[in-house]
């Protein structure tokens, strides 16, 4: 493969990239009551794609909804039921953009089979070479999507016209890729 340098960013080249699951984090958090519970997803797997310019970036991810943890298993094994993932029947969550303008990636998001625009706030970490001369890009972005948009909108309302789960879901990724060799 061949790689073409960009004098504007130290490092940045074009190619293709391999989301490094070890080093990424894909997270969420939700009101809960008073609160709000934090989660991540512990498998997933992507590909982004650069050009030679920045605004060139295009990024894929599937994320295993089955790997949700929030660090109580009941909570978790409640997550991925009919009530909200439906991990049996409905399949991965993805995620692929659409543009990108070096600030703002517009994208597809699926979830539960159903598939809507989002946008992310996306940072740019830069690039760097490991102590054995593999090549890492890394990235860090933001969105609030309506969990209901997709169909996950399981409640319990309770006393005072308040709910149990908050409707809001802040997404937050935190990416590291390495150059495909």
């Amino acid at each position: 493969m061949s790689s073409t340098q960009t004098t504007t960013i130290p490092g940045y080249v074009a190619g293709t990239w391999a989301i490094d699951p070890v080093h990424s984090e894909v997270g969420f958090t939700v009101r809960h009551l008073m609160t709000k519970v934090r989660g991540q997803f512990e498998k997933f797997e992507g590909v982004i794609t650069t050009t030679d310019e920045l605004e060139g970036f295009r990024a894929e991810a599937t994320i295993d909804l089955n790997s949700v943890n929030t660090r109580d298993e009941n909570r978790d094994n409640h997550l991925r039921s009919s009530d909200f993932f439906d991990v049996e029947n409905s399949g991965p969550m993805t995620f692929r953009t659409t543009s990108f303008d070096g600030g703002t990636a517009k994208g597809d998001l699926t979830i539960k089979g159903v598939t809507k625009p989002v946008e992310l706030d996306v940072e740019f970490l830069g690039v760097d070479v490991d102590a054995y001369g593999n090549t890492f890009i890394g990235y860090e972005a933001t969105t609030e999507i309506s969990r209901k948009a997709w169909g996950v909108d399981f409640q319990i309302p309770l006393d005072g016209g308040k709910v149990l789960v908050g409707d809001k879901v802040t997404v937050l990724l935190s990416v590291q890729a390495i150059l495909a060799q």
